[in-house]
């Protein structure tokens, strides 16, 4: 009788690379803060963190479909772990150099080995859990995990930040980056030493199709909403803790890093919310209905964050770093762009669903296509940290407006698909 091998511990560390991969992206958020203040940079360079990070993904998205084709999930995984571990120390030393270009490296490298792990968790995990619901739980679960990690970072680096903004210095995030490190190393061991079942193709043959996802305008429509929408979900967080923690001299509101660390931890969480409701609702409304209402209630929000004074306040229940909620008095605008994070959380899924629908064949093509236009999370925040520059703060939201716009035209129109007359049945091969 054959004995059924547990994969818990392999399981457990792809839980674990789940959360690496939203602590790691959420980093240049806090970390703008910092080199924003250690090394003057403007709101444009400020960004450039999460730029360096996900412009990786343009560059790997589709190198990394084909490395997990020829090597296999274990060794795709290792490789994406020691490139994680390098970025991340890399980002360390800049702290100790005091140099904005290494530190940039360090999240350029960060972001080759973010958009690896994304390419393999997934459908690891789905084959350590055999497939079916049980591995869909585990996709859940995992998918879960990611949003607890991005919840933490800001508000974990805030608090190491703390309220003298002349000590923002990347040594005060050392604590965050040796967890990450650590975390990183751990994974490593366990994999290496762990078997791992690897998905094969037997008797695979090549087949060059007439057409492609970009024959299908939804698609294209599809792809461009998907780099916008990472672009958002960046752009909102990130450019508030701007706002909240530079000096009333630079247009800023001089609030302590920590409060605003709290505060951009609560789009996080409410992300985190949105996401479990969401799959709730998913059996229930169709992806089209569940994008327009999240992308016209984000244009209300991000209409009512531009449009309110600063002036008005309101006391704001924030997620803390002790896990519990605690109160922060913010401008009501910046409390409006917070509540994106429930819009957003299900823009993800419903953009994916509604731009591969009709595909067949070409959805494998069209999913390595989506990983690179994941680079939209570090363009969107550079255009918004120029408009910041050259207007305001403010100001700078209407990025986020008309792309908020362009979801919900997506959503109601661009969405339909034309070309259904494109065959994409797979043919049967003898």
């Amino acid at each position: 009788m054959t004995q059924k091998k547990s994969y818990a511990l392999p399981i457990a560390m792809m839980f674990a690379l789940f959360f690496m991969i939203a602590f790691v992206t959420g980093l240049p958020s806090p970390m703008g803060v910092i080199v924003a203040k250690q090394f003057g940079a403007s709101n444009f360079l400020s960004q450039l963190g999460f730029f360096a990070n996900f412009i990786a993904y343009a560059f790997m998205g589709i190198p990394a479909g084909i490395l997990l084709e020829r090597i296999g999930y274990k060794k795709t995984a290792l490789i994406a772990v020691v490139v994680g571990f390098t970025g991340v120390g890399v980002q360390f030393l800049s702290g100790s150099l005091g140099s904005f270009p290494v530190y940039l490296a360090g999240a350029f490298i960060s972001g080759f080995s973010m958009c690896m792990l994304n390419t393999v968790v997934n459908p690891m995990l789905n084959t350590l859990g055999g497939g079916g619901k049980k591995g869909n739980q585990l996709i859940q679960t995992g998918g879960s995990l990611n949003s607890v990690a991005a919840t933490i970072v800001p508000v974990l680096v805030g608090y190491l930040m703390g309220a003298n903004a002349a000590e923002r210095t990347i040594d005060k995030a050392n604590p965050a980056l040796f967890i990450a490190m650590g975390i990183f190393a751990m994974v490593f061991v366990v994999l290496y030493i762990m078997e791992i079942p690897e998905p094969r193709l037997i008797g695979k043959v090549k087949i060059k199709h007439e057409h492609s996802p970009l024959s299908f305008r939804h698609f294209i429509f599809g792809a461009i909403a998907i780099f916008i929408y990472v672009g958002v979900e960046i752009g909102i967080p990130s450019t508030a803790n701007l706002f909240m923690t530079s000096d009333v001299a630079h247009n800023g509101l001089g609030m302590d890093a920590t409060i605003a660390g709290f505060v951009v931890g609560t789009y996080w969480f409410l992300m985190m919310i949105g996401r479990i409701v969401g799959a709730s609702l998913g059996a229930k409304f169709s992806s089209k209905s569940m994008l327009s209402v999240a992308a016209g209630l984000g244009l209300v929000f991000v209409l009512l964050g531009i449009l309110l004074p600063v002036s008005s306040t309101i006391d704001m229940p924030v997620f803390q770093s002790n896990l519990a909620f605690g109160w922060a008095q913010v401008p009501i605008g910046i409390a409006f762009l917070i509540l994106c994070g429930l819009c957003t959380s299900v823009m993800w899924g419903g953009i994916f669903n509604l731009a591969v629908e009709g595909l067949g064949k070409y959805t494998e093509a069209a999913s390595g296509l989506f990983m690179v236009m994941v680079c939209g999370g570090g363009i969107i925040p550079l255009i918004q940290g120029k408009v910041a520059d050259l207007t305001s703060y403010t100001s700078s939201y209407w990025v986020i407006f008309l792309c908020m716009a362009y979801m919900l035209f997506y959503a109601l129109i661009g969405s339909k698909n034309v070309n259904k007359d494109i065959p994409t049945e797979v043919s049967s091969v003898i």
